[in-house]
């Protein structure tokens, strides 16, 4: 697992001292997570930031009516985590488990912060990922108010080319905002019109 962060440092062009990487990888705790298991449910305190070495994750929420809404997916190199809960120390609105038997690693929140005042690459990184899903949050908030469903769906193909044939079709469904039955017609229209 140690060198998957280290060629995921390295993709990110982060330059680290062996000494402040070695400090950074023994802060993370690597969990096996089964099919289905939950790292997160909603109510709860999130206690930790999650890298997906292998497998996928889903951070989701439920409404009254018992219908998901998935807000996240994380393939492997990406990460999870309830930033709200986790800097107010207030109850998760969300729920996060494993699609497949993943192998994740888990940091805790103060070790987090601790990470990011005492490496200063390590928040620039941060800052930036931060950044960058801001603005992916905006983005997919403007995309999914004036764009067809087929539109919608070409982007999360874009955006997670590796699970798009791993994961259910209800629940990228549940990403998309549309029906399974509407995303069986569009994927039917997008295999005729690659043809």
């Amino acid at each position: 697992m140690h060198q998957v962060l280290r060629n995921y440092i390295a993709d990110k062009k982060v330059v680290l001292t062996e000494e402040e990487f070695n400090h950074w990888v023994s802060l993370f705790i690597p969990k096996k997570v089964k099919k289905h298991e939950f790292l997160l449910n909603e109510g709860e305190i999130a206690k930790y930031t999650y890298f997906t070495v292998h497998g996928c994750l889903r951070m989701y929420t439920v409404d009254n009516k018992g219908k998901e809404h998935i807000m996240q997916f994380a393939p492997e190199n990406w990460w999870l985590g309830d930033m709200e809960s986790s800097s107010k120390n207030t109850p998760s609105v969300y729920f996060i488990d494993a699609l497949e038997e993943s192998d994740v690693l888990l940091m805790d929140n103060v070790s987090w912060e601790k990470s990011l005042k005492e490496i200063p690459a390590l928040a620039l990184l941060f800052q930036r990922l931060m950044q960058n899903r801001q603005m992916a949050t905006q983005k997919r908030i403007i995309f999914s108010m004036s764009s067809s469903a087929e539109e919608r769906y070409l982007a999360f193909m874009k955006t997670y080319p590796s699970i798009a044939q791993r994961i259910p079709q209800h629940m990228i469904a549940s990403y998309l905002g549309i029906t399974p039955e509407s995303l069986s017609r569009i994927r039917k229209q997008v295999v005729k019109g690659s043809r």
